[in-house]
């Protein structure tokens, strides 16, 4: 869901690009790659998941399946907020490169081109911290899924 609405959100923002700054369209392509690795995470997750589950080896304990579905839980709401802020700040990231049709008195012909590599620097920044959450949503993820087992003295 994250990764979705990340790539919705920004997505958006590419568009009308496109057609305000054609030239600019590749750069503000950067959101929404970064909105499709959440997919990624939670792709890693439910494999992790799913390899944890054998039942011809052994009984599925009430635990191991709390810890899954912690683990997912903890991967799935990160990504999901990572997702919402990576749509949010790339969306208006993106629109803030276009300063020609800005109306702020502060952007002047000669600091037309760093006004806007000051703004694509800042909005990757922040893509990075944002995609930090997920991140930090997948290795929980990964610390509980391999506490599954563990419960059982055997």
């Amino acid at each position: 869901m994250g990764a979705a609405y990340g790539t919705a959100k920004s997505g958006v923002g590419v568009a009308s690009m496109g057609v305000m700054r054609p030239v600019l369209v590749m750069k503000s392509i950067v959101p929404v790659v970064m909105a499709g690795v959440l997919g990624i995470y939670g792709l890693i997750i439910a494999v992790i998941i799913s390899t944890g589950i054998n039942p011809k080896a052994k009984s599925y304990y009430l635990f191991d399946g709390y810890a899954h579905l912690s683990s997912g839980l903890a991967c799935g709401l990160a990504g999901l907020s990572a997702g919402m802020a990576i749509g949010i700040v790339g969306d208006a990231g993106v629109r803030g490169l276009d300063e020609k049709n800005s109306t702020n008195p502060l952007f002047e012909s000669g600091s037309e081109q760093m006004t806007a590599a000051k703004i694509f620097v800042r909005m990757i920044l922040i893509l990075i911290f944002a995609e930090a959450l997920a991140l930090y949503g997948l290795i929980v993820g990964i610390v509980l899924s391999s506490r599954a087992g563990q419960s059982r003295a055997e």
